[in-house]
């Protein structure tokens, strides 16, 4: 069974949604057969390669509310994140177009560590405070997860996996993906938010016999 998942990189929620999801799956008993394919989105398609305005500042200004109210909220995801094994270092994050690292973790998929490669650049964002936009972060992020440097290289100099994020970015408009994290189970069943372990084991355990039955 396929689980198909929309993100970006420098969404909190998405990265204790695939936490998750990675619980929920390791507790299903079918969690061996379920492939997990991440899918791009982009929430700040507009934003420079590095924009080093303080992230509550920014937030504040963007969403008309004050510094102590952002602060408040990034320490519910600091302590959900936490719970989860996620270091959220939000005093550190540096804004960056995310456009590139998505086109490298369509070459991750390729190469069978694209579920590495997005906990290695949410490590880079969140808790390092590395320029998720910069070349340097994310050749640095895609050695770590194993990934050929020269191959990297080419990516990063060329259009190469343009496509496939746009096309991505195109099917989540299509089927109406307003917020990340979204996961659609098996084609069938969508999920928006981080929801709960819990939630998504019972997911995966309703579709599995459909699935089962479906393509016996």
């Amino acid at each position: 069974m396929r689980v198909d998942v929309w993100s970006d990189v420098v969404c909190p929620w998405c990265f204790i949604g695939l936490a998750n999801f990675e619980q929920a799956q390791a507790d299903f008993e079918h969690g061996d057969e379920v492939e997990l394919v991440l899918h791009s989105f982009q929430l700040d398609p507009d934003a420079p390669a590095r924009d080093d305005t303080p992230l509550v500042e920014r937030l504040a200004r963007k969403y008309g509310t004050t510094p102590e109210q952002i602060d408040a909220q990034h320490d519910r995801i600091t302590a959900l994140g936490a719970e989860r094994g996620i270091e959220f270092r939000f005093d550190r994050s540096i804004r960056g177009n995310t456009f590139d690292a998505h086109r490298l973790l369509h070459l991750a998929r390729e190469r069978g560590v694209q579920v590495a490669l997005k906990h290695r650049l949410g490590r880079a964002y969140f808790t390092d405070g590395e320029a998720i936009g910069e070349a340097d972060t994310l050749r640095k992020a895609a050695a770590d997860v194993g990934l050929d440097p020269a191959e990297v290289d080419d990516v990063l100099a060329t259009d190469r996996y343009a496509a496939e994020v746009h096309q991505d970015i195109d099917a989540a408009r299509e089927i109406g993906v307003s917020g990340v994290p979204f996961f659609v189970i098996d084609g069938r069943l969508g999920l928006s938010g981080a929801q709960p372990p819990e939630a998504l084991q019972q997911v995966l355990e309703r579709a599995w016999p459909e699935r089962v039955t479906g393509r016996a």
